[in-house]
């Protein structure tokens, strides 16, 4: 059972998608929030294993909650809900440690798959909205601790940012490719260090920006 907390300032929207996760029998929604400042609170109290938010909300918006949930001892993996108009809000919520993004209109199954995702440790950039991120890479560029030219990676480091950018944790590397969990964790740290980034968000994202995935 994966426990959620679920922050949006819509009601109807918030209350329809704990009306869908509560179909799902792994999936317990602990907590709900109105707003950021409310967010940050059900958080501390009740520990989430994963928290979904949204980006636009009075008060204390969905960036500037990642960014105070950074300051404390506990950020749990955050997914993204957001519609089609909020590219740039999506890649300020990235470089603020969000670990993915979806749509408000996916299936039950795609938000349960996403919150496995993230909970297993994966990340997740869903391809409907990746040209549109592309196009805005551009003002996330600076954000990036990265090289111009990036060290070439090898065959199997290439192999292993593509199963990254499709969300697979490293467990899920790991059996999909037939080495250990260590070994997958060595080539993702030999990944960050060679695309100069600090997470394997920014390295997927940096991987789609240079045409690697």
């Amino acid at each position: 059972m994966t426990r959620v907390a679920l922050i949006d300032d819509q009601t109807l929207v918030r209350q329809g998608i704990k009306s869908l996760l509560e179909l799902s029998p792994e999936i317990e929604v602990v907590a709900e929030a109105f707003d950021g400042e409310e967010g940050l609170r059900v958080i501390a109290e009740t520990r989430p294993e994963v928290v979904l938010l949204d980006l636009r909300m009075p008060r204390l918006d969905g960036i500037r909650t990642l960014e105070a949930l950074a300051k404390t001892d506990f950020f749990p993996p955050t997914l993204i809900l957001t519609t089609f108009d909020d590219d740039a809000l999506v890649l300020g919520a990235l470089r603020a440690g969000a670990k993915g993004y979806l749509l408000k209109d996916v299936s039950l199954e795609q938000l349960v798959e996403a919150i496995r995702t993230l909970r297993a440790g994966g990340t997740l950039i869903q391809p409907a909205l990746t040209e549109r991120v592309l196009r805005g890479l551009g003002g996330i560029r600076p954000q990036f601790e990265s090289f111009d030219a990036p060290d070439q990676l090898t065959e199997r480091e290439t192999e292993i940012l593509r199963l990254l950018a499709g969300g697979y944790s490293n467990r899920e590397v790991s059996g999909v490719l037939g080495i250990s969990e260590g070994t997958v964790k060595n080539h993702v740290s030999s990944v960050l260090s060679k695309l100069g980034v600090r997470d394997r968000t920014r390295a997927v994202l940096k991987a789609l920006e240079l045409g690697l995935v």
